[in-house]
């Protein structure tokens, strides 16, 4: 056995959890635009002289650098924990990563309810329902749905032990 085969299953678990690759590119996508919403928006709702406000558009930022730690490590490349983080990030679950992304979200909306937050959150409130539409899993395909039909048909059939249709 070759180091090559020896490596091979002990890749990492990121294509065990049923996306493939451009839907998992998606979520990296909204996830970066996310970022550069929450930071921009964040920024701009610290210009005020309400403390809400100015919490809200801090935590803003905070969920851009969380988002662009765990979406896009390479932009944090000076940063030493980066990597680490990323790596652990990549090892959650997609429900996992929806769960924290909606939370980190959602709770600047409710400190400071504006159109800056609201905008500003907005992707990456998005980027949280992707990784939460990834966790269902992969749509089933119709073959197998009209197997199951048939073998559901059939087994109605013979609880009430007709097979032709006609009534006992």
């Amino acid at each position: 056995m070759s180091s090559e085969e020896a490596a091979a299953p002990t890749k990492t678990g990121t294509d065990d959890d049923g996306m493939s690759w451009w839907y998992r590119w998606i979520c990296k996508l909204a996830g970066v635009l996310g970022g550069i919403s929450c930071a921009t928006m964040g920024v701009w709702n610290c210009v005020t002289v309400n403390p809400l406000n100015i919490a809200a558009g801090v935590w803003m930022v905070l969920t851009a650098c969380v988002l662009f730690l765990c979406e896009v490590p390479f932009c944090c490349q000076f940063v030493e924990f980066a990597n680490v983080i990323a790596a652990r990030a990549d090892r959650l679950k997609p429900w996992q990563k929806a769960l924290f992304y909606c939370g980190m979200a959602l709770f600047p909306i409710f400190l400071s309810f504006s159109i800056t937050t609201l905008f500003g959150n907005a992707i990456a409130f998005a980027a949280g329902v992707l990784y939460g539409l990834a966790s269902l899993g992969k749509k089933g395909d119709a073959v197998s749905y009209a197997r199951l039909q048939h073998q559901k048909q059939g087994d109605e059939e013979k609880l009430t032990g007709t097979t032709d249709g006609s009534v006992p």
